[in-house]
Formats: C-alpha cells, structure tokens, sequence
C-alpha cells in the first residue's frame, strides 16, 4: 500500500497535465513548472559540449569520482532541455556517487527523429574521446529518455561502440504506438500520462509520415542481443508498465542480463516525487545500487 506521503504528494500536482489533443507548446507550457529547480548547495553545474553536443555535468563541490552516470532525460521528446534537469540528476549523484552528463539532445517537432537519437549517440562517443571509460559509465535517463537510451545502446552497438557497463531505465518509454495493456486497460488513473496523449507526443517525434514502430523510436521492436545489463522500473498504474514488461522478456530472450521492478500503486515517474515521499527515495537508491554494482 503507497504512503500516506506519496498520496499526498500526487495531489499537490495539477490535474490535465497530459491531456489528449495537446500540442508540444502546450507540453513545454505545463511542465516548466516542475523543471529547473535548484539542484543544491552541494552541486556544482558545469555546461560544456563533447563532440559538437550540448550538455550539463552535475557533480557534488569537492568530490572526485570517475563513476559517471549518463543521463538522458525526459519530457516527452518536446520539452525539458538539460539545463532544466540538474535537480533531478542530482539524486542519483549523491546516492550512486556518481558524476552525471547530462546530454542536451535536440528536441521535437523542431527536430525530428532521428535527430535526438543521433545527439544521444554522439554524446556519449563524445564522453569517451574525453577520456571517460566505458566501463566506468552507467547510462540512465527516465521517461521517454529511458527509451532513449535503450536505443542508443542498440545504435551504439551496432556501430561497435564500446558500450557502458549499464543502463537503468525510470518508468522507461519503449513503445510510441502505446499499445501494451497497461495502456489499452489500466488498472488506475494515471495522471501524468496517457496513451493518446503517448501516440501524439511520438507523433510529434517521428512526423506525419514516420514510422513510430521503428526499432529506434520504439526499442519494444528492437534486438536487444549484446547489450549491457539493464534495469527498468516501472509503476503498477504507470501507462508504460507493460512496455517495461515486454522489453524486459525481449532482453532475456536474447540473453541480455535484465532487472525488472515493478512497484505497487505507483503511477509514470514517482520517482520525481524524490523529497516528498519515501517510495521515490527508495527508487532513486534501488536505481543507485544498481549502478554501483555494475561501476564500482
């Protein structure tokens, strides 16, 4: 049963957040107010550009660790540049005791997949030309950035990349048609996100003529053979936690090492709710543990 705090957390967050028929500008409009928080007198913030893109370290003041989290976030493909996502990064820097990059990938409908994708890839390429070992990096990113970065593993890897010893998706977008059953038959309401509300912010990422079953827009299609040890949390009442459910059979059958949680009463993203109740804190360590298994 979720705590009193997590009940009272998600009523302090506006209703019609995702709303069938919104537009990117309406997306970008609403969730500005839940972005671009301070992350913290103990983070230092840092923007930099590695092999020609953009992106923000999060590091804490006077640490020195070569741990690094690459992180790729969210905002439904449209919105939530990394500038306005150190506070969210943080989390995971002080619990994993990490450093994170946040990639500041390009944004939809401006520009179109594969453009974001390409960002991600070339990011992390990046990060290694500057000196970070691949073993040495965990790549993590929540929401549409946890589908994200499964599918830069799979670009990654069928280009011979060096892959990083990880990955950790947050209530993960891994099917832009939104065609699993938690999806097509929800067990609650699940305010932060819908299906129509999915299939139109994919739209908006692939275009009126692209195809959002594509392996790399929706890693659900994709081989998942060759790649690191995954973990994927998703909430019983998150719309996205059947995707998590099939990917993580896809992962097995292909023999690819995976974590699947899947926590009770928990709608899309609890794990932004970090401060207010205890079952986003013990996500975000769940995630971190994780982490510092695989990059010691």
């Amino acid at each position: 049963m979720a705590s009193r705090e997590y009940h009272t957390a998600l009523e302090s967050f506006p209703k019609g957040i995702a709303v069938p028929g919104d537009s990117y500008e309406d997306v970008r409009r609403k969730f500005a107010p839940a972005h671009g928080h301070d992350p913290g007198p103990d983070i230092e913030v840092e923007s930099v550009r590695l092999a020609g893109v953009g992106g923000v370290w999060v590091r804490r003041k006077g640490e020195k660790t070569d741990r690094t989290l690459y992180f790729i976030h969210g905002g439904a493909l449209v919105s939530c540049p990394a500038e306005t996502y150190p506070f969210y990064a943080a989390w995971f820097v002080r619990e994993a005791g990490a450093q994170a990059f946040l990639v500041d990938y390009r944004l939809a409908p401006e520009h179109r997949f594969p453009a974001a994708l390409d960002d991600c890839v070339a990011g992390y390429r990046g990060l290694l030309a500057s000196g970070v070992a691949p073993k040495r990096v965990a790549f993590m990113g929540d929401s549409c950035g946890g589908g994200l970065a499964v599918a830069s593993l799979v670009r990654l890897r069928d280009l011979g990349a060096p892959l990083p010893a990880c990955a950790v998706a947050l209530s993960g977008w891994f099917d832009l048609e939104a065609s699993g059953e938690s999806a097509t038959n929800p067990v609650g309401e699940d305010r932060f996100v819908n299906p129509v509300w999915i299939r139109e912010r994919g739209r908006d990422y692939v275009g009126p003529q692209g195809n959002p079953a594509d392996p790399f827009a929706s890693p659900i299609h994709a081989d998942l053979r060759g790649l690191p040890p995954l973990m994927l949390q998703a909430g019983q009442i998150d719309i996205t936690r059947d995707d998590a459910v099939r990917l993580a059979a896809r992962a097995g059958r292909a023999g690819t090492s995976v974590t699947l949680e899947i926590w009770a009463d928990m709608v899309h993203g609890w794990q932004g709710m970090q401060g207010f109740c205890p079952e986003a804190a013990w996500a975000v360590a769940h995630a971190s543990a994780f982490v510092r298994r695989y990059v010691p």
